[in-house]
């Protein structure tokens, strides 16, 4: 690892060349104010395009900015919930001029900056695909203390827990499981396979900006695995001096304490030149258990995260960026928790320390036309894990997991090619995964060395009115004779402002190797059932299609936006699960190996109503299919016919959001999930022999309020409560004891949960 951490400081070295800024006396200042009720809007972002140069309106929304480069600039006003506005100036030496803004709130989040469509920024109005947010505004209505409980809030995303025992999660993207799913940290690839296991409830709510959500292929160039879609966690970068300490309460069930403490500050220097911001959290939820059979149902979980993220510009057009944090977890599911875990009956323990660092250097030519961008990260993982039934002695584990990213990326802002204006892109990456997983009691060992070499081109020529992206990505997998191309075609037509057609078609690849599911063991009918790889696993293929329409309308002060989205997607050669018997320790052995194909098609629709500035609702529904081309036998039970149905993937699904704001101190939320029908496997254990069950269908709904107390111009103290899954809309038929299967678990997360917090704001 000390050759690598070398290799990254060595590639910087070249770009860490530091400037002087030629002072000018050019200055802009004034004030940013909110156009329906004339308020100054505090914390604003004032910036110029195309540099590193910006800063924040003061607590009375007033700006200054000073010592700028002379010439022609346009000044960029940005603000979460507002509209973005731009405006074209002239900057002469030795010359001050006022520039103020009218801006007006925009909940619907239209003209958000986003990168995830094209590895660039853009507005999301014109990105290539539709890119949904979600916000930390939406992470704290819903009370979601960590990633996974806020993914639920997005049409053809669906949060489920796969295991009793460990509370094993994974997100579901348009039906398809959470492998299909590329999950990135600040547009990095360093979530490797072992960290998707849990990675997901690791991550806390308080480091993030905000979560990008590409549906589909359309993020391809991300990676061929991108075939689902795309899931982007912005974390928090420093803007303004701030700092806050929180605390929230659950009460699981009405039995088992879930407490989360979350620490967040940030310093920016008075030129904003640097600028850091940390952030803390602690974590401990009891386990709970549901049908009082001594078993959990949710596992206990102890967790602490630490980290930072920093920015230095360099020059007025260069910018050096550095982030770090640290997760240190334990979780243990099962019986006699209060014992070692080869002394209980079932027992699911992990504890896990994960290093994740970054550094990114960006320049930018002077006119804009020109970007450089230079980054490199990692990820480090450490488990020791105990997946075991039976008080065996054998099921201790240790696994050891290193991801590393680097790249260089160009981009050029071309005034005119061929018949519109259009930004080119270039790139190459390379990626490399060590994964070493051993359970020698077991004789299961998993060594996986991944290195990928990628390198990519895209060009979208967009206005307006029209786009057009047509890019291309290559990887050279160490495990394919051969490399993967990854196609990508967005097309995109506003025949008016408010009125955004897309369409979208993209090829994605998985390669021969584990994945997330393939790292956990779950315990079964008082054995343990294992994954292994067949050695004929062939890379499994597919083809997504896209077609969209966003639609936008104002009924005089109502706002309306409605989004009808249809996918088809074709996997060939998919990878599936069948039972293969048992190992000489009567371990039950699942084989990881291809089936013909399988179609995944639907419709998400999603509608955001705002009638007002104090009430906003947000609902979205999925209707889709997923069925493999072929019956696909999992069992050996001769009873059972092999299935065409996608396990564990309803046919329908939805969210909704609503918030009201009577006064600007107090907010009531609304906020709930409905989960259809849908077919699971139940393994034989408890149970007699292996049956298919069609579930019943789910509505959970929550309920939150808060209030913010002002004690002075610096200082709020803010306050909350609620319930989850105020229905108690939960799963009824767990199986009992030690024979149980820890993966016949569906439905919501959470039964009824109470809630309540408190922050402290400077």
């Amino acid at each position: 690892m000390k050759h690598k951490i070398s290799f990254i400081i060595l590639l910087f070295i070249p770009f860490l060349v530091f400037s002087q800024t030629k002072k000018t006396d050019a200055n802009i200042f004034g004030h940013v104010i909110n156009k329906s009720d004339g308020k100054h809007v505090p914390y604003f972002t004032i910036s110029i395009k195309g540099t590193t140069i910006g800063t924040t309106t003061d607590a009375t929304g007033h700006y200054f900015l000073k010592n700028l480069p002379v010439g022609e600039h346009i000044i960029v006003a940005s603000g979460m919930g507002y509209e973005t506005h731009e405006k074209k100036i002239l900057i002469e030496a030795n010359k001050s001029i006022e520039l103020d803004f009218s801006v007006e709130e925009s909940n619907l989040l239209l003209e958000g900056v986003v990168v995830t469509a094209s590895r660039n920024e853009s507005n999301r109005r014109e990105a290539a695909s539709i890119v949904n947010i979600i916000s930390p505004k939406t992470l704290e209505n819903t009370n979601s203390v960590c990633v996974s409980q806020g993914l639920n809030f997005q049409p053809g995303l669906r949060v489920e827990t796969n295991c009793q025992n460990c509370g094993f999660q994974q997100v579901r993207t348009n039906g398809l499981e959470g492998q299909y799913t590329q999950v990135l940290i600040d547009s990095r690839p360093i979530f490797s396979a072992l960290a998707s296991v849990y990675g997901i409830e690791q991550i806390p709510a308080n480091m993030v900006e905000q979560i990008e959500i590409v549906r589909g292929g359309g993020s391809a160039v991300f990676g061929s695995s991108a075939i689902a879609g795309t899931v982007n966690i912005i974390t928090k970068e420093p803007q303004k001096n701030t700092a806050s300490l929180s605390n929230t309460t659950n009460l699981i069930g009405g039995k088992s304490f879930d407490v989360n403490t979350f620490l967040n500050a940030s310093i920016v220097s008075d030129n904003h030149k640097s600028g850091i911001t940390i952030f803390g959290t602690s974590r401990q939820r009891s386990p709970y258990d549901h049908n009082d059979d001594g078993f959990s149902e949710m596992a206990k979980i102890e967790s602490q995260t630490v980290g930072f993220r920093a920015y230095y510009n360099i020059t007025n057009y260069s910018r050096l960026s550095f982030e770090y944090f640290n997760i240190g977890e334990f979780r243990r599911g099962g019986n006699k928790l209060h014992l070692p875990a080869h002394e209980a009956d079932i027992a699911e323990q992990v504890d896990h320390n994960i290093n994740t660092a970054g550094l990114k250097y960006s320049i930018y030519s002077k006119d804009n036309a020109h970007r450089f961008v230079a980054y490199t990260s990692f990820q480090d993982v450490d488990r020791k894990s105990y997946y075991g039934a039976g008080k065996d002695l054998n099921a201790y584990g240790k696994t050891e997991d290193f991801s590393f990213s680097s790249g260089l990326q160009y981009t050029w802002n071309i005034e005119k090619l061929l018949f519109m204006p259009s930004e080119f892109t270039s790139g190459v990456e390379y990626s490399q995964n060590d994964l070493k997983d051993l359970m020698c009691g077991y004789n299961r060992k998993i060594e996986q060395n991944i290195n990928i070499y990628s390198s990519y081109l895209q060009n979208e020529w967009k206005d307006d009115k029209y786009g057009l992206l047509l890019g291309v990505r290559a990887d050279q997998h160490s495990l394919l004779k051969d490399p993967i191309l990854s196609p990508r075609v967005n097309l995109r037509y506003s025949p008016a402002k408010d009125y955004i057609f897309r369409a979208t078609y993209a090829q994605g690849s998985r390669a021969p190797q584990a994945f997330d599911e393939d790292l956990h063991v779950a315990a079964v009918g008082g054995r343990v059932a294992l994954i292994r790889i067949s050695p004929n696993l062939r890379t499994e293929k597919s083809h997504s299609y896209t077609l969209s329409a966003d639609l936008y309308k104002s009924f005089k002060s109502v706002t309306t936006n409605l989004l009808i989205e249809g996918f088809y997607t074709q996997l060939n050669h998919v990878f599936v699960l069948e039972k293969m018997g048992y190992d000489s320790h009567n371990n039950i052995i699942l084989e990881r190996r291809n089936g013909e194909g399988a179609i995944v098609k639907g419709i998400n629709f999603e509608g955001k109503v705002l009638p007002s500035r104090y009430v906003d609702f947000q609902a979205g529904f999925t209707i889709q299919t997923s069925e493999h081309s072929e019956g696909e036998l999992w069992s050996d039970n001769p009873s059972l016919k092999p299935q065409r149905k996608m396990f564990r993937t309803p046919d329908r699904y939805g969210y909704l959001t609503a918030n009201w704001n009577p006064k600007e101190y107090l907010t009531v939320s609304l906020s709930g999930t409905y989960t259809g029908p849908m077919l699971v496997q139940h393994y034989a254990g408890f149970i007699a022999e292996d049956i298919e069950k069609m579930t019943s269908e789910f509505f959970d709904i929550n309920f939150r309020v808060s209030y913010v107390i002002k004690v002075n111009g610096h200082f709020k103290m803010h306050l909350n409560g609620g319930v989850q899954n105020i229905l108690n809309s939960y799963q009824s038929d767990f199986d009992y004891g030690d024979l149980r299967d820890s993966g016949y678990i569906y439905g919501p997360s959470l039964p009824r949960t109470y809630f309540a917090g408190i922050k402290f704001e400077l």
